[in-house]
């Protein structure tokens, strides 16, 4: 907000207040206007000062400023691309069907209790590796693994785990899904997710109406527990302005859905009211775009990232990672009511994770229903 007002002043800015190696990175990325007016630098003492390598400690600090300032401003670096149109998007996302089966991320999941089991099971079926590691103190080593973390608080549990692990997933370059399960339903939640969104970057919000409503702070969709009622008149701006202020990829998940780098917005119009009736599918759904994140990061780095070298928190495009997951539950939802065996939810679940595991590059390509609506 002071930066805004800063725009076009001439006047330069400085950050001062806890910055460091560790964090400093996150602090450039988060703290652009959407236009891209950013900070000019950072103040920091301790970190240097306190440290037994203080030509070291500012080394590193010079590094990281110097790759990020050298990025284009005004866009999330987590969607690299300018020029997204419908049938690049989808093309995109269907090769990343065979990405992930290929590099096989681990999918590090912190999420709620109800779902643990489909989401590993749905995991596995995409052609990665689950973890359901919530820990404080395993946070740090589970970082070095590549793939994609999920922090989803449906079951609000280990908070130090959920700060620790989306802290050090910035440092190591590992894309970050946060799914704010029922954000909108208490005070709690909200302050909850306030505490996270302050330690770590998220590089993809995902959310129902209702806590998409909530972190932007509308009362347009009501919450009814983890449920929400009713939709936004302009669903795609609503994710197109969150986007912007968070510096991340916002999915907007419901009958159709909306995904958006701040810049472009995508439409996407897959699934089946199905998805509706079983408990969690909003959850497996943050658990698909997560294991596609990771395998869209492991793609562009082959090498494990090195984010103070490059600048960028997270390596690969995110936007159509997010749709590439979405549209992976969605079209496998279709295919598993089409074999004609489905009841009805209780034959629904185990037919959607037997179409994911089936799913193919063509399968995608030829049912996809997206567009670039902004």
């Amino acid at each position: 907000e002071m930066l805004e007002v800063l725009e076009g002043t001439g006047v330069k800015s400085v950050a001062i207040g806890g910055i460091k190696s560790t964090n400093v990175l996150r602090v450039l990325h988060g703290t652009q206007t959407p236009s891209g007016h950013a900070l000019d630098g950072v103040a920091v003492v301790s970190d240097i000062v306190a440290s037994t390598e203080p030509f070291g400690a500012a080394q590193r600090l010079s590094t990281t400023i110097r790759a990020w300032a050298a990025l284009p401003r005004g866009r999330t670096s987590f969607s690299p691309s300018s020029a997204y149109t419908s049938g690049k998007v989808i093309e995109a996302a269907a090769a990343l069907v065979a990405t992930v089966r290929r590099t096989k991320p681990l999918a590090h999941q912190i999420t709620n209790n109800v779902v643990k089991t489909q989401s590993a099971n749905v995991t596995l079926a995409l052609g990665a590796s689950p973890i359901m590691a919530e820990g404080a103190v395993e946070q740090a080593e589970l970082a070095h693994a590549r793939g994609g973390l999920l922090v989803n608080f449906g079951t609000l549990g280990d908070l130090p785990g959920m700060l620790e692990a989306g802290a050090h997933a910035n440092l190591r370059g590992k894309p970050v899904v946060f799914d704010p399960v029922g954000v909108g339903a208490t005070a709690f939640r909200r302050k909850t997710a306030g505490e996270l969104l302050d330690r770590w970057q998220p590089t993809v919000i995902k959310g129902n109406a209702a806590e998409i409503g909530a972190l932007a702070q509308l009362d347009e969709v009501q919450a009814q527990g983890v449920d929400s009622v009713g939709g936004f008149k302009d669903a795609a701006g609503v994710v197109r302005a969150l986007a912007q202020r968070e510096r991340c990829i916002v999915a907007l998940s419901g009958p159709v859905d909306y995904i958006s780098d701040g810049a472009t917005v995508l439409r996407l119009a897959n699934g089946h009211a199905l998805l509706a009736d079983i408990t969690g599918s909003g959850c497996i759904l943050g658990t698909a775009v997560a294991t596609f994140c990771g395998a869209a990061s492991i793609a562009a780095s082959p090498a494990p990232p090195h984010p103070e070298a490059s600048g960028t928190l997270v390596q690969g495009d995110m936007l159509v990672a997010a749709a590439a997951g979405t549209l992976a539950l969605t079209i496998a939802a279709e295919l598993a009511v089409e074999q004609g065996a489905v009841r009805g939810p209780g034959t629904f679940l185990p037919a959607l994770i037997d179409e994911l595991a089936a799913l193919t590059p063509e399968k995608v390509r030829e049912r996809a229903k997206l567009e670039v609506v902004m």
